[in-house]
């Protein structure tokens, strides 16, 4: 087991799983995977995910029957976004200090809490369909543009974030670090305007 693994602030369940994660890191690195069905395999299986997603926001319809229930789940969507934003900051303080280990224990942490926002975003999704926002003039245009450069670059996170942690679980540290230049700015930006976006709506819609 990596030594930064053993070394973590994280109790309970969560120091449990971590650790197993570890194990499951060590037997990938001591392998040899080709990237590029992998690679390829993520880009397909992150524009099924977005599809379903854009099924899910412009095509399905929420039933009527859960309406005023669950109303947490949007403050909850944000809260995720801004734990894995600190957690993305706290990953970057500790690889500028050469701590590797505590890196990559924010790194899956950060993923950890992007995967379960991701689960809890298409549940009250599920459950509420979209939230039309009410606001108008320079604050709807605002918003607005948040929203689509919110959108559009969570459609290139999902197979950039993959691809990295890919690499950077395989032993490909050269190609994590050149991907990972993009990758984290994106990741960043996409989990701050989540909390922005959630922001205008509490302020207007919910």
């Amino acid at each position: 087991m990596p030594p930064g693994c053993r070394q973590t602030l994280f109790p309970g369940a969560l120091y449990a799983f971590l650790m197993d994660f570890c194990d499951v890191i060590v037997s990938m690195e001591q392998s040899q995977i080709s990237p590029r069905p992998v690679v390829g395999a993520i880009i397909v299986v992150s524009g099924l995910a977005v599809s379903f997603l854009l099924w899910l926001l412009y095509v399905h319809h929420a039933s009527a029957g859960f309406s005023g229930r669950w109303m947490f789940l949007p403050a909850l969507n944000a809260l995720l976004n801004g734990l894995c934003a600190i957690a993305l900051c706290v990953g970057l303080y500790f690889i500028k200090h050469h701590k590797k280990g505590a890196h990559r224990t924010s790194m899956l942490l950060a993923f950890a809490l992007s995967s379960v926002f991701l689960i809890s975003y298409i549940v009250n999704h599920a459950l509420h369909g979209d939230t039309i926002f009410p606001g108008y003039g320079a604050v709807r245009t605002l918003y607005l543009s948040i929203l689509a450069s919110h959108i559009i670059l969570s459609i290139v996170a999902l197979p950039m974030v993959l691809t990295t942690f890919f690499f950077s679980l395989t032993g490909r540290f050269t190609m994590h670090r050149r991907i990972a230049r993009f990758t984290f700015p994106i990741w960043l930006y996409v989990s701050i305007t989540g909390v922005v976006v959630f922001v205008f709506l509490k302020a207007y819609a919910y």
